[in-house]
């Protein structure tokens, strides 16, 4: 891929239905415009080759992938490679195929979720798999895959790739590890942390340490990047976690409950049940399919108070990713990653 001068004004517009969905605007609304000022250009690339690589292949995968793709999101996975690389110098073409990598990524790993948890709707709109059948979300999410492995071989250091196989592998531990939670109730903060360190925390790590990578950085400062974005990962799936019982489903595109209702154990749950172990017939009703039984659930963990707990942890998680960010040089860039997770930390959507 080109890359496209970075410029501190005169910013590319971005694609109203992208990265400046209500999504974005969301996430960041106040440091996006700063945050487009730098990369406006570099943004809008990424998201043109996003677009191209989600259309590439066969019928109906190629459309199955597109779907997902033109629903939005808040990218901020290749947001997080451009800024980390940015950091530590102007951006190449090999930091923004990276950057589509670390999308594509992720990407995949929505399709096959769906698929794994008979999702209906995501981001608003029915899913791939409602559409197209579990087979063909399952095929486009691996196509995307191995589009992803296939930019990170060309365009990145071979280290780049190494770490990228080990993300991956988390990713899929992550996955085996809360589905066989779904077939017995386990209440454990340390697992329900395991499974966030290898489903969420990995790839942005992985992102922020590839971005550094890429821009040539020291051995410290890719340590420090990939510290930061394991903390902001952290922080990020804890307010998700919060938003399942709190959220606004036109906000964020995600219907109330939807991780109760497909069984998951979320630390607001798990604090919640600790508190009163009393809701553990009322939780495995939910995980039977008993429609009545999730208001009442939900009901018991906002009362509880265990979602304050989650956000407090949650501002914990984005100190430590700020302390380490802390540690790089000062440039616009590290400021903007910090503006980036403080806003993870405190979204409503």
């Amino acid at each position: 891929m080109k890359a496209q001068p970075s410029t501190e004004t005169g910013a590319t517009p971005l694609p109203s239905s992208r990265l400046a969905s209500k999504q974005s605007g969301e996430l960041m609304r106040g440091s996006v415009a700063r945050v487009y000022a730098l990369l406006g250009a570099e943004l809008a690339a990424v998201e043109t080759e996003l677009g191209a690589a989600t259309r590439m292949g066969p019928s109906p995968g190629a459309e199955a992938a597109a779907h997902l793709h033109d629903s939005g999101g808040k990218r901020i996975r290749p947001l997080t490679v451009l800024l980390a690389a940015r950091c530590f110098g102007d951006l190449t073409g090999s930091v923004l195929d990276v950057a589509v990598a670390a999308e594509l990524v992720h990407l995949s790993t929505l399709l096959h979720d769906d698929v794994i948890d008979d999702g209906h709707d995501r981001r608003g709109r029915p899913t791939s798999r409602r559409l197209w059948g579990n087979g063909v979300s399952v095929l486009a999410g691996d196509r995307l895959l191995v589009q992803a492995l296939e930019r990170t071989a060309t365009a990145a250091p071979p280290s780049v790739l190494t770490e990228l196989l080990a993300t991956l592998r988390h990713l899929v531990n992550g996955e085996i590890l809360q589905l066989e939670g779904r077939l017995r109730l386990d209440a454990r903060e340390e697992g329900y942390f395991e499974i966030a360190r290898d489903k969420t925390s990995s790839l942005f790590a992985w992102a922020a340490r590839a971005g550094a990578t890429c821009a040539g950085a020291p051995a410290d400062a890719v340590d420090a990047l990939g510290d930061f974005g394991t903390h902001a990962g952290l922080a990020f799936q804890l307010v998700d976690d919060v938003l399942d019982y709190t959220g606004d489903p036109r906000a964020t595109g995600k219907v109330l409950l939807a991780d109760l209702a497909e069984g998951k154990l979320t630390l607001p749950l798990i604090r919640a049940l600790d508190e009163n172990p009393e809701l553990a017939p009322l939780i495995e009703a939910v995980r039977r399919g008993d429609p009545r039984a999730a208001p009442r659930v939900a009901e018991a963990v906002r009362a509880s108070g265990a979602c304050d707990g989650v956000r407090e942890l949650a501002r914990a998680e984005t100190a430590r990713a700020l302390a380490a960010l802390a540690t790089l040089p000062p440039s616009s860039a590290r400021e903007m990653l910090a503006d980036v997770v403080r806003e993870l930390s405190r979204r409503a959507s």
